[in-house]
């Protein structure tokens, strides 16, 4: 029966509990975020004409300032084992991670959420992004994602048609719990992989073989895996409660409440631009000031010597008007509001980086001007409150990929001589992202506060040198070491010493030149 399944939607399949409004508003976030906007309808003599919009990106603008601010190369991922260690930064460096999760990061905070999946190619750890609209969670709990469908879709060219192939990969767990031949409880955890072929791009279309294209040939329709404890796959959600949906595991997208503003600030910037193209200058004048005079007093002007204006010349408009007829001679060129726009610009990007959760002058100039450090960290103060939540769901997805690398890594049968590369305890396996918080410290007042620390003798001046100054242990003991060496005391010069108390020549000669009863006058 299985032979004959379709489907129009991937929601139709009764195993994904998400709603299917949810990826309607997903699409119309990806359409803001792609700047896919419809066209502006405009009527010229009475004709309907469209044009494209001149918007401005906020969307875009928005999700990229929160993803450099949250998570950056500069960033790194700790956990308290050495190999598991050397292993994942290996894996990591590889794939380019530092860099890739971070322009990920953005899509999913301008949709609403995102995953990652980690398999094995080739006896080696790769790991595999999917946006907002490739994510299908399988149950309705809002607080935790731990089954899931991911979509793949390629397109491809047969008998000079486009034909399209999504690969569905649910990750399940058992009902109910096993025993294995060792008399191990275990609850199974299942990959089954369904491949559709569709000539509509709007349609999933009819399941088929996975060999039915080369990329899939060698997947398995269904894995079992017995003593896995994390699910393979790390999910994310943007912080905050999903209002358009109570009930979706879904998060929400960032501008999802806000696209009203965003259509004003739109407007805005499409309206200042239009006043700007068309608001170059025009006179009206009689045409017969444009036309060639061949003839003066009756007699033939040569060619060469005729008169006329520059037929390419756009300022001047030739009507119909009684000849030399002065009053025809008008200046219609306009003043663009340029004050009117920049004000009303200014109100509905400080409106939107309220909604958004950005502090003040984030997309506007500051109305203080210049500002010290210590003025930037406070007004700051807002954009890392969000910050702060959005890391929050950022950590747990970091949680959940390397709990789910180590899973493969102690997974003997997805290697190909059927060999564990690791054999720790993932239950205490402790995992200690760094962001990098030095974009939010001001870092002359932590200077001059931890300088503060040293005098008093609470700070060493090792730990001083490796925080203000990102040196490694042994450079700051180098550090140290020549310092030391620079201010101890070299051997005084003796025949230079001007001053009996620091000894040398001269003091000897003073005791030498005194006599007995001087000390015992003193």
């Amino acid at each position: 029966m299985v032979e004959y399944k379709s489907l129009r939607a991937i929601t139709d399949d009764p195993r994904i509990k998400a709603p299917a409004e949810e990826y309607e508003r997903i699409r119309k976030a990806k359409n803001y975020y792609q700047d896919n906007l419809s066209q502006v309808k405009y009527y010229a003599m009475g004709n309907e004409h469209k044009r494209k919009l001149n918007s401005i990106n906020v969307t875009k603008m928005a999700s990229r300032r929160l993803a450099s601010l949250i998570f950056n190369e500069q960033c790194s991922i700790k956990v308290d084992d050495s190999q598991l260690q050397d292993i994942l930064d290996t894996i990591l460096k590889r794939e380019n991670f530092y860099t890739t999760f971070e322009t990920e990061l953005e899509k999913w905070i301008a949709l609403g959420s995102g995953g990652i999946r980690p398999y094995v190619e080739d006896d080696k750890v790769k790991l595999s992004y999917a946006d907002a609209d490739d994510v299908y969670p399988l149950n309705s709990n809002t607080t935790k994602v731990d089954e899931i469908a991911l979509s793949r879709r390629i397109r491809k060219i047969e008998n000079n048609e486009a034909v399209y192939y999504t690969l569905l990969e649910f990750h399940q767990w058992g009902s109910s719990k096993e025993v294995d031949d060792q008399g191990n409880v275990y609850r199974p955890y299942t990959i089954t992989n369904e491949l559709y072929r569709s000539g509509d791009s709007n349609s999933i279309g009819e399941l088929v073989p996975l060999n039915s294209i080369d990329e899939y040939a060698d997947l398995q329709p269904q894995s079992t895996f017995q003593h896995l404890e994390k699910p393979l796959f790390a999910f994310y959600r943007n912080a905050g409660a999903n209002n358009k949906s109570l009930a979706s595991p879904l998060g929400l997208g960032l501008c999802d409440n806000y696209w009203h503003t965003v259509d004003d600030i739109n407007a805005t910037h499409d309206g200042f631009a239009w006043d700007v193209k068309t608001g170059y200058r025009r006179i009206t004048i009689p045409k017969t000031w444009v036309r060639r005079q061949t003839q003066i007093n009756g007699k033939s002007i040569p060619e060469g010597s005729q008169m006329y204006w520059d037929p390419k010349d756009a300022v001047f408009v030739p009507i119909n008007a009684c000849n030399d007829d002065s009053s025809s001679f008008k200046d219609l060129a306009i003043q663009i509001r340029t004050e009117q726009y920049t004000a009303s610009m200014d109100f509905f990007l400080h409106e939107f980086e309220n909604e958004v959760g950005l502090s003040q002058g984030t997309f506007t100039t500051s109305p203080t001007g210049v500002q010290t450090a210590t003025e930037v960290v406070t007004n700051n103060s807002i954009t890392y409150q969000t910050r702060s939540s959005y890391l929050t769901q950022v950590e747990k997805m970091i949680d959940q990929l390397v709990y789910a690398i180590a899973e493969l890594l102690q997974t003997p049968d997805v290697w190909s001589d059927r060999q564990a590369r690791w054999s720790g305890d993932i239950d205490k396996l402790t995992i200690t992202p760094d962001f990098n918080d030095g974009v939010f410290v001001d870092q002359e007042a932590q200077r001059q506060s931890d300088l503060q620390a040293v005098q008093a003798g609470i700070l060493p001046k090792k730990q001083f040198l490796m925080r203000n100054y990102n040196l490694d242990e042994n450079t700051a003991d180098q550090w140290l070491s020549e310092i030391q060496d620079e201010q101890s005391p070299e051997p005084p010069e003796q025949e230079m010493s001007m001053f009996p108390s620091e000894g040398g020549v001269a003091s000897d000669r003073s005791r030498d030149n005194a006599s007995p009863d001087d000390g015992e006058s003193k």
